[in-house]
């Protein structure tokens, strides 16, 4: 029993050696640690100013590819109701080709001259949908030269020059393709 007390009182004497030690240390080293809280304040306020500028930056940017954003999207779709529209036309000019085939061809059957105006069509789609640009002025072309193949042979057949009952050039192009 003796040295179990003797043993406790060499811990309560130790433990207390070591809070001392630590008092005089703590002590000893008051200014500096105050000085070390102080700037840790300093930096963590110093840290929030350089957040809230960043944020504030942020934000601007935000707004400007917001407001840069919705001017494309603007103009993007003023340029895809001008398309729209333009293929409209397109699709109206192509129905008054078929009317202009049917009205020069009495005689022609109503198959062949949906078969003119449906290859128009697909050559029209086919120059709509092209991703490459080069692409869709091929098809462009084909286009017009097939366009200007139709109102040559309606021409020709309605001056009585066209020898034949058909709209040959027309229907070679279509053979062509």
């Amino acid at each position: 029993m003796h040295n179990l007390s003797k043993w406790l009182l060499g811990f309560v004497d130790l433990w207390h050696s070591v809070k001392g030690r630590n008092l005089h240390w703590n002590r000893d080293n008051q200014a500096e640690l105050a000085q070390l809280r102080q700037e840790r304040i300093l930096a963590e306020k110093a840290l929030e100013a350089e957040l809230k500028k960043h944020s504030v930056q942020l934000e601007h940017e935000i707004n400007l590819l917001k407001t840069r954003h919705d001017a494309e999207l603007s103009m993007y779709k003023t340029r895809c109701k001008q398309d729209i529209k333009d293929y409209q036309h397109y699709l109206d000019s192509l129905d008054q080709l078929k009317k202009s085939i049917q009205s020069s061809y009495t005689h022609l059957p109503e198959s062949v001259a949906l078969t003119i105006h449906h290859h128009a069509k697909h050559l029209l789609h086919n120059m709509w949908e092209a991703e490459d640009y080069e692409q869709k002025i091929r098809y462009e072309m084909q286009l017009i030269q097939f366009m200007t193949a139709v109102h040559e042979d309606a021409r020709l057949h309605l001056e009585d020059a066209n020898t034949g009952n058909l709209p040959e050039s027309t229907l070679k192009l279509i053979r062509k393709n």
